[in-house]
């Protein structure tokens, strides 16, 4: 069965967050919300998931899942929002937990914070199958981004996370704690191994200045032929040394630290302190 589509872009993070269901009034998955976030006064506001809500209402979906790839860095995650709203339960790859050890340490986390992935209500497993609705989903494990990055594929479009974008941007960075860039290479083959008509979903774009308008789906065989750093030919090792040395030259994202520590708790905020507000951490000279 091919799965409905509904994308969302996000211009201010480049991010795109997916409304993939079976039929009207059937059932659906939210993949990678982004929560609004404004660094200067540290306000949190809802447009962005409010759009999503709006166009879950007009199809009158049941929303079983809001599926994360992976603990984003670059924008807040709107799941507990959302999940709120509308319901679904909030799934994330089972390695999630390399992650929120990492950090934890480095935002010197509170003790009631266990890196054990209970913050999710589901931890997938490479190769898991799961339904929405009608359609069949399976779970691929795709890490070098991160340790903990999936893809989902549904029905017959895969939603890549942070691995490939257009074929004209490339592929995802690697320097983040625990990325490794031989592994990215391996997770890439992997996604382009699929049939060369698959439908491949990015979850960010940041198209060439001036020269194009923001895309976000191509094919395997698009990807095979086209993209700049991992077209048919390029070895592991051609890849590796390519992206290494781009990272080098990459400032970290804006948001990066507001967001992992948001996306490590499954979009919950720190807990309240004792004046009753909540505070996201700034760690000095830490990454």
């Amino acid at each position: 069965m091919q799965a409905q589509i509904e994308a969302f872009y996000d211009a201010v993070t480049g991010t795109v967050s997916y409304v993939v269901y079976d039929a009207p009034q059937g059932h659906g998955a939210i993949i990678d919300p982004v929560l609004d976030y404004d660094p200067k006064s540290g306000r949190t506001t809802t447009g962005s998931a409010d759009r999503i809500l709006r166009f879950v209402e007009s199809q009158r979906l049941r929303i079983d899942w809001l599926l994360e790839t992976h603990a984003h860095a670059d924008h807040l995650s709107a799941a507990q929002y959302l999940k709120a709203q509308c319901g679904g339960r909030i799934a994330i790859g089972a390695r999630i937990t390399a992650v929120q050890e990492v950090f934890r340490e480095v935002f010197n986390i509170e003790r009631g914070f266990l890196p054990d992935g209970s913050q999710f209500d589901h931890l997938f497993a490479d190769g898991e199958r799961f339904a929405i609705g009608a359609l069949e989903a399976e779970v691929m494990y795709v890490p070098g981004h991160t340790p903990a990055d999936v893809a989902y594929r549904i029905g017959d479009a895969v939603f890549v996370g942070d691995t490939l974008f257009m074929p004209d941007v490339g592929t995802a960075r690697c320097d983040f704690p625990g990325g490794d860039a031989h592994e990215l290479y391996r997770s890439i083959r992997k996604l382009l191994s699929l049939p060369p008509e698959t439908r491949l979903y990015m979850c960010h774009d940041y198209p060439p200045e001036g020269e194009r308008d923001p895309a976000w789906e191509t094919t395997v065989a698009e990807q095979r032929e086209r993209n700049i750093h991992v077209h048919d030919g390029v070895s592991e090792e051609e890849f590796v040394a390519l992206r290494n040395a781009r990272d080098q030259t990459l400032e970290l994202p804006m948001l990066i630290l507001p967001s992992v520590q948001v996306n490590i708790r499954a979009g919950q905020m720190p807990p309240a302190e004792d004046n009753g507000k909540r505070y996201l951490k700034i760690p000095i000279n830490a990454l």
